[in-house]
């Protein structure tokens, strides 16, 4: 199992409804992650809009991208997402995830 954390910033004025969105996140999302083996996973999100990411999944990060890059869902939702997020340059959401390197783990 591969642990990942990943950043993304979401734009101050938008954090509300960024929260509110993940409260009820589209069953058929939910379950194409599921499908692609995203585990465990988690989002953190600081008052000035810095999203800390959290995923565990079989295969790695870029594995897991690419089954949820070829999902109709996660097409829409990145979209639907895109705009609450600053800095994309025209990329959609899951594309502008910044991996973290891994330093220390406490089994």
């Amino acid at each position: 199992m591969t642990r990942v954390g990943f950043l993304l910033k979401v734009r101050p004025d938008k954090l509300a409804e960024y929260k509110e969105h993940h409260q009820k996140v589209w069953p058929e999302m939910r379950a194409a992650l599921t499908r692609h083996g995203w585990r465990n996973y988690s989002l953190f999100l600081r008052p000035d809009g810095l999203l800390f990411g959290y995923v565990e999944t079989p295969d790695g990060f870029r594995a897991a991208l690419d089954g949820m890059a070829g999902e109709e869902v996660n097409a829409r939702w990145q979209a639907f997402m895109a705009p609450y997020f600053a800095a994309l340059d025209g990329a959609r959401p899951d594309e502008s995830m910044v991996e973290l390197e891994e330093i220390f783990h406490l089994d």
